[in-house]
């Protein structure tokens, strides 16, 4: 079973911008965690493995000095998921101490390393406990006079994350559990076979092999994803010259265990050798009775 492929790890120092980069990337389809302790890096990856957006796109994590010694497990951590198959990025920002005390006396804020110190003391104390940290990153981004775009593009660059490439989610969802209120497509696939009613299919999922070949064998399905293909390709295109960064497409079918996933899932596919990035998100596949 395919699972978590990617994780970025964003650190450094108070200030520097760690929350706005992890915005960046939970946009851009990561699921994203902030202040995790480095011990639990291994136990989340498998909680994710079937997670939709952390198995198409990745994870990103914030790990900071807020939980006092969290830092000490981090290169074990690394190890470990890195062993199970998961690619790391150790992303560390900076700044100048001049940039940073600016944003601090304008959020009016103490520095996070304790009380009865001032800003200067804070960051220097911050820097000797990250020193170790900062040496082995796989990148160092200095945020000094970055505005957020700034931040956005450089930080992408780091990841090589192609900053114009355009976000497709692909849900599948079940009628009768309700219609998803922020999609921009739907489609309804109930006119296909259901495997439900399939004895050796339905306590299965549209993510099987069984229930897979099973749709695919049918005329229908096949004539849909290829009429399906062809107006992605269309319409994502046509998105392409606007602003807009991100398209979700829902389908539906009355419970959303099996043909919606089998049909959301054989669509990523089509969307992501379009050349653009794919989330799946199976809302319903898990819900009881579905």
């Amino acid at each position: 079973m395919k699972g978590v492929g990617r994780c970025v790890i964003i650190t450094g120092l108070s200030g520097a911008g760690k929350s706005t980069a992890l915005k960046v990337l939970e946009d851009r389809g990561f699921y994203a965690v902030d202040n995790l302790p480095p011990a639990l890096m291994p136990d989340l990856m498998r909680a994710l493995s079937r997670n939709g957006p952390a198995v198409s796109v990745g994870v990103a994590i914030v790990i900071d000095l807020r939980g006092e010694g969290i830092l000490e497990d981090l290169s074990s951590s690394i190890e470990s998921i890195e062993s199970a198959g998961v690619e790391s990025n150790l992303i560390f920002l900076d700044a100048s101490d001049d940039w940073l005390v600016r944003r601090y006396e304008t959020t009016r804020r103490r520095h996070p390393m304790g009380e009865g110190i001032t800003i200067l003391e804070g960051i220097a104390l911050e820097r000797s406990k990250l020193g170790a940290i900062k040496a082995q990153s796989d990148a160092v981004l200095d945020t000094s006079s970055l505005f957020p775009d700034d931040l956005r593009s450089s930080l992408l660059s780091k990841l090589d994350l192609n900053e114009g490439s355009f976000t497709v989610i692909i849900s599948s969802f079940g009628f009768k559990n309700g219609i998803p209120k922020d999609c921009d497509y739907m489609f309804d696939v109930r006119f296909l076979p259901n495997p439900n009613y399939v004895p050796t299919l339905k306590n299965l999922s549209g993510r099987d092999a069984a229930v897979k070949e099973y749709l695919e064998d049918l005329p229908e399905k096949r004539a849909l994803m290829e009429r399906l293909g062809s107006l992605m390709r269309f319409i994502l295109a046509q998105y392409e010259r606007t602003d807009k960064k991100q398209l979700h497409v829902a389908i539906g079918c009355t419970g959303g265990r099996h043909r919606s996933v089998a049909v959301a899932e054989s669509l990523a596919r089509r969307v992501s050798d379009m050349g653009y990035v794919a989330v799946m998100n199976h809302r319903d596949i898990e819900l009881e009775g579905s």
